[in-house]
């Protein structure tokens, strides 16, 4: 499996859901006190614009635009991040 494919799964399967799922809890904490504070307004809006820059991401693997090292570490940075947060 090439770097490319690697990265699109690891996005696809594991990054962006995790975005998503702590996406939910915050708006969930957010109905249950019927008020965002600044921390979670911020969070909110480093989740989405991480997310996008994944989705970005995918479009330039899907078009050929990522190159197999560029991958590679990425690849390393996320599982280094995942690491950190164990």
């Amino acid at each position: 499996m090439s770097y490319t494919q690697k990265l699109e799964e690891l996005l696809t399967k594991e990054v962006i859901p995790d975005i998503d799922d702590r996406l939910d809890e915050i708006f969930e904490e957010i109905a249950g006190e019927k008020n965002a504070n600044n921390e979670q307004k911020d969070e909110i809006e480093e989740l989405r614009e991480f997310k996008d820059d994944l989705k970005d991401v995918l479009d330039d693997i899907a078009t050929g635009e990522m190159q197999e090292d560029e991958c590679k570490e990425m690849i390393d940075d996320i599982l280094e991040a995942q690491q950190d947060e164990e």
